[in-house]
């Protein structure tokens, strides 16, 4: 590692521990039951674990947002991040890992026996998923380890850049939660003590919703 990306690097990880840390004590604050969700931190052997079972190197920043919390626990957690997202636990970030390794196997299997030529991204291997839209994880956000950007996969092969950064990406969020009137297109509120990022569709849950800054 040259002295530039030493810095870059270093950059990074105090932008996502500010970041972060901006965000836990909004949570800690205002949304308690999703602050009480939050997994403790990552070691850095669990973090070599993990790699080590992926196979591709973890991005600085996301090692730096794991060290600090590991995913949500078990129980279903409402989408508290940008795009109604929920971090991820190693388990999952494995099952969605492996998953999608062994549909993007199966996709290049299907071109060689037909003889096509069409470029498909049905995933990359450098991509590592640490998002998910819903308990099933058939959906959310990776980083892609060689580029740093964000881009969202979901069921029906739906490809597409959401964040230039991983650092945007918790920025934004962080943003959003401390200027309320960031919130308003974002559609972001409170609900039994979680944090909700979107308007629940459930009827009982939209009556309890409360948009941010009332």
């Amino acid at each position: 590692m040259d002295g530039h990306t030493a810095r870059e690097q270093s950059i990074e990880w105090r932008q996502i521990e500010d970041a972060w840390q901006r965000i836990e004590s909004w949570l800690e604050r205002n949304a308690p039951a999703t602050f009480e969700s939050l997994l403790p931190g990552a070691s850095e052997a669990e973090l070599d674990e993990l790699q080590a079972s992926l196979g591709v190197r973890l991005p600085m920043g996301l090692r730096a947002l794991w060290g600090r919390r590991a995913g949500v626990g078990p129980d279903s957690t409402p989408g508290f991040m940008p795009l109604e997202c929920v971090l991820m636990s190693f388990s999952v970030v494995r099952r969605v890992y492996q998953r999608q390794m062994f549909l993007r196997q199966q996709d290049l299997e299907d071109q060689r026996r037909t003889g096509s030529t069409e470029e498909i991204t049905v995933w990359r291997p450098s991509w590592v998923p640490f998002a998910a839209m819903g308990a099933d994880a058939l959906s959310g956000l990776c980083v892609d380890a060689e580029t740093g950007r964000i881009w969202y996969w979901c069921r029906y092969a739906e490809r597409s850049i959401q964040f230039e950064s991983l650092t945007d990406y918790v920025e934004e969020m962080a943003d959003v939660l401390e200027i309320p009137s960031l919130a308003e297109e974002a559609r972001v509120g409170l609900m039994n003590g979680f944090l909700v990022w979107g308007v629940p569709q459930d009827a009982a849950e939209r009556a309890a919703w409360e948009p941010l800054g009332g």
